[in-house]
């Protein structure tokens, strides 16, 4: 395979093929409540193209809208893909990769969910690590 993934406590590994579909951030209330972020960054993955390879036994899901499934790791909590059973892809949350894809985010969707709290604009100011005086 090429292209490693994991969760946060490492417990649960993956390796897909290739990302089959581009990167997009999804801005729905959904992913919003479910990643406790702004936004998540997904990228479709064939299932022909994703395996487990270790802790798949500590995989949790849960139903957020009717048949769309979110799996997740049952020690720590990351969200590692979501899927629709009926579709020949899983919706890989791309963050989770371990390994550069090559690739980058290609579009935003759901941009109507925003929450104005959590809007980002160029006079936010930016750190690359911890802000000063902290």
């Amino acid at each position: 395979m090429g292209l490693r993934g994991s969760c946060l406590c490492g417990s649960i590994r993956y390796e897909i093929e290739q990302l089959d579909m581009p990167i997009g951030h999804c801005h729905c209330i959904t992913c919003r409540k479910a990643h406790a972020s702004t936004f998540t960054s997904t990228a479709g993955v064939l299932r022909t193209n994703f395996k487990w390879m270790a802790g798949e036994d500590a995989l949790r899901s849960f139903e957020s809208s009717p048949g769309k499934f979110r799996h997740f790791c049952s020690n720590c909590g990351t969200h590692l893909v979501a899927e629709r059973p009926v579709q020949p892809h899983v919706i890989l949350r791309v963050a989770t990769l371990d390994d550069d894809p090559g690739v980058r985010p290609r579009f935003h969707i759901w941009t109507s969910h925003d929450v104005a709290w959590l809007a980002d604009d160029e006079d936010t100011p930016q750190y690359p690590e911890w802000q000063p005086g902290r």
